[in-house]
């Protein structure tokens, strides 16, 4: 399916990204927290959860994307753990592959704009005008999960996309794991070594559908591993595609992490041919 991309988005990804290449592709990414802390300073104080709109530096405001595509990675990463993990723990296997989905969907929001600060429960939500930028903060109740998911899937970019439903039913995995008890199904350890994983990612890429699988583990039974996994890598190279959708040609910044070094090794990022469920996003 064709999904024109915001020129508003576009807009602002590209000046961010403009700013970004000013630096070393692997210097750009800021202190830890500093987000969270660039908005927690300007955000008005007091019990009100809804708070009118604040200004915004270019430099706080180009952190939104900086932390998309570092939630990204974060996706990535989670993903190479899961497919590690997947003869040695299907549990577990299964919670890394919720977690790879979520950081995609979490990278997402993102990079549409949407920063959920946890100490006041407000989502602050990025508005650039004409070069200029603001902020403001409403309040968000619920938990992260089922916030950022409703955000991705509410935006029309994202809204007729089968790979993001209002709520990802993977979290069953991962409360199923953190709070079942007597789950003692341990197996030897026999970590994967590179080639099988390379394998096992192989295998995840190939595997074709017409709709996204429902990877609900049934009570007392083993993950559906296979489907977790699928489905985090699908959201994985869904991320990319859109980003390559903004940033089209040559980007320093983007060139470097879109392929990270640490995971070059093992997958390519591509899914199957001739495959059925696909966005294509383009210009509007």
């Amino acid at each position: 399916m064709g999904v024109n991309i915001d020129s508003d988005l576009l807009e602002r990804v590209r000046a961010d990204v403009r700013l970004l290449n000013q630096d070393a592709a692997l210097d750009v990414f800021p202190e830890p927290h500093s987000l969270r802390d660039a908005l927690n300073a300007v955000q008005p104080k007091g019990t009100k959860k809804h708070a009118p709109a604040r200004n915004l530096t270019p430099e706080t405001a180009k952190m939104f994307t900086t932390a998309a595509v570092d939630m990204w990675l974060r996706g990535v990463h989670s993903f190479l753990i899961s497919g590690s993990l997947t003869t040695v723990s299907p549990i577990w296997a299964s919670v890394t592959g919720y977690y790879s989905s979520h950081y995609c969907v979490r990278a997402l929001a993102h990079l549409l704009g949407f920063f959920r600060l946890f100490s006041t429960k407000r989502m602050a939500r990025l508005l650039p005008a004409a070069g200029r930028y603001s902020c403001d903060f409403s309040g968000k109740t619920g938990r992260e999960h089922d916030i950022y998911w409703g955000i991705v899937k509410s935006d029309p970019h994202f809204a007729s996309d089968a790979l993001f439903p209002a709520s990802n039913l993977d979290v069953d995995h991962r409360d199923w794991a953190n709070y079942a008890d007597h789950l003692p199904r341990f197996v030897p350890f026999r970590p994967l070594d590179k080639e099988a994983l390379k394998i096992r990612i192989e295998r995840i890429s190939e595997i074709p559908f017409a709709s996204p699988p429902t990877p609900s583990p049934k009570e007392g039974g083993i993950p559906d591993v296979d489907n977790v996994q699928v489905l985090a890598y699908h959201r994985v190279v869904r991320f990319r595609e859109f980003v390559d959708g903004i940033l089209v040609g040559k980007n320093r910044f983007w060139d470097v992490h879109r392929n990270p070094s640490w995971a070059m090794e093992f997958m390519d990022f591509q899914l199957t041919e001739g495959r059925t469920l696909h966005s294509e996003f383009t210009i509007s």
